[in-house]
């Protein structure tokens, strides 16, 4: 056993560490002892020899006592000095502990990157936890609205170590870039930063291929996730495979900004919303007095109102699907004959192995609209199952519309039936006579109704219906009046043969295709 009074702790400034080392046991009072007991020349005899020597006995035994007090003083000491120095070690290990649990934290929290051809990677809170689901964002020149969105989306119940949020960023130039450095997220955030805009398929995909969840949610940049949005979507999925689930039918708005760009009709509806609060109401007024010197926006909700939900005195449903007929189908659309356009990719959520059997987003599908029924499409075709869940709706942050939409619009949604031309998809052309879903679906079923039950009568009819339906995308795509979609001359045998077979169809019981072929036959 080592004896603690023989060892001692000494400080070393080069690299600011305590060590031991034994002690020199020489000990000043052995000095003294040494020298008294050395043996002197005797100058006198007789009883001053023995009077010198008592006098050196009592001196030896004055030395001898002190000795035996400084030594109990020394051991004293020596303990006290070793427990100061024990002090110090611990206090050392509780601070070398708060560092390590800072470096874990530093560990956690620094960022890496990664160079690719096409895009930057960067990854914050890179653990190694195994991730349940990947949230893939795709955004662009939309930084506020995204930067609320991912506050919302670190306040969810589901646990923060099992969801990744994927933020695939197509080349903006505004602030965006930023949001890497300002968020303070507790869930793993990937940051990919294009090179240059290569529209929303190819950054879904993007996303998809780094995604490390079995489960994939696409969600807008600019949605606002309710704090259960993850689990509810992900609840679905546990004991079913073969699932698509949205929350993008049960639509919600919301203005958390002030936006230059809002349109009329979205300044009218703001103005009728802030009246809902004072404190928005007086934000806005203070905006319209200022307005023509700014071009910025104005932020009307705050982080605090998103952990209050009182943002929500600024929000606003829009069943635009729900109310056009899905509504009647149930939670899982039974027998609804277009169930694939319920994948909307602002809000869904599907399991990567279904994406692999049905392949991934068309890169061809550039700009707004028609990729993601298109996908969905697929899957239908698949054979998964579209759920309609409310719990699982997020809230869209409005902002400015560009005109640039409608066109890009029409142009994919030519690419889509150019790559589908079946009837189940051409007939969502009737959609753009603001025909509802119902009618649209109906029209559908009694479609293949009269194909089931004549199958070699008809034929001009039917061929002359799915010309139509594919030229009112085509006129619309190439900017042409949507106008004499199957013009026939007067008395040619075959607009004779259209015209007694479309004489027939309400007879035979089929009202929906006969009003739905009636409205386009004679533009």
């Amino acid at each position: 056993m080592i004896k603690i009074d023989s060892y001692e702790y000494y400080y070393n400034p080069e690299d600011g560490k305590y060590y031991i080392r034994k002690k020199n046991n020489a000990h000043p009072l052995k000095k003294v002892k040494d020298k008294l007991n050395k043996p002197k020349d005797k100058k006198n005899k007789g009883n001053r020899s023995e009077d010198s020597t008592n006098k050196v006995n009592k001196s030896r035994d004055k030395v001898n006592t002190a000795n035996e007090t400084n030594k109990s003083r020394d051991k004293v000491n020596t303990a006290n000095e070793t427990n100061k120095l024990y002090d110090k070690a611990n206090a050392m290990n509780e601070t070398n502990k708060s560092y390590d649990k800072a470096d874990a934290v530093n560990e956690t929290n620094k960022v890496d990157m990664t160079d690719y051809p096409l895009y930057k990677m960067s990854i914050k809170n890179n653990h190694k936890h195994p991730i349940k689901v990947s949230i893939v964002m795709p955004t662009y020149n939309k930084y506020h609205q995204t930067s609320l969105s991912l506050y919302g989306l670190s306040k969810q119940t589901f646990p923060h170590d099992e969801y990744e949020v994927i933020l695939v960023d197509d080349a903006s130039s505004d602030n965006t870039s930023n949001i890497l450095k300002e968020v303070d997220v507790p869930f793993k955030f990937k940051y990919i930063q294009m090179k240059q805009n290569k529209g929303r398929s190819s950054v879904r995909n993007i996303g998809i291929n780094h995604a490390e969840g079995d489960l994939l949610i696409f969600l807008d940049g600019e949605m606002l996730a309710p704090p259960a949005f993850v689990e509810n979507h992900y609840k679905h999925h546990v004991h079913e495979s073969n699932l698509v689930v949205t929350g993008a039918m049960h639509y919600e708005g919301v203005y958390t900004f002030i936006m230059p760009d809002y349109n009329e009709d979205q300044v009218a509806h703001l103005k009728e919303l802030v009246g809902r609060d004072p404190e928005y109401r007086r934000l806005y007024e203070n905006y319209e007095q200022t307005k023509q010197h700014s071009n910025v926006p104005c932020p009307l909700v705050t982080k605090e109102d998103i952990d209050t939900n009182r943002f929500q005195r600024l929000s606003f449903p829009n069943r635009y699907f729900l109310n056009s007929g899905l509504k009647h189908f149930g939670e899982r659309l039974e027998g609804f004959t277009l169930p694939y356009i319920a994948f909307l990719s602002g809000n869904v959520s599907v399991r990567k192995a279904n994406l692999k059997k049905s392949g991934l987003f068309d890169e061809t599908f550039v700009g707004y609209g028609a990729e993601d029924w298109e996908l969905g499409y697929r899957l239908y075709k698949n054979g998964v199952q579209f759920v309609l869940d409310p719990s699982t709706v997020a809230y869209h942050q409005e902002h400015g519309i560009s005109k640039r939409k409608v066109k890009e619009q029409w142009g994919n949604h030519y690419r889509f039936v150019n790559k589908h031309p079946h009837i189940d998809v051409l007939i969502l052309s009737l959609e753009w006579k603001e025909l509802p879903f119902m009618h649209i679906h109906q029209t559908l079923v009694e479609y293949n109704e009269l194909e089931e039950r004549f199958p070699d009568e008809y034929n001009e009819l039917k061929h002359a219906f799915c010309t139509m339906l594919f030229r009112i995308i085509e006129y619309l795509n190439n900017g042409q009046p949507v106008t004499k979609l199957y013009d026939l001359p007067e008395g040619s045998e075959e607009r004779i043969k259209i015209h007694q077979q479309f004489e027939t169809l309400r007879p035979r019981g089929f009202d929906y295709l006969a009003s739905s072929f009636e409205q386009i036959y004679y533009l």
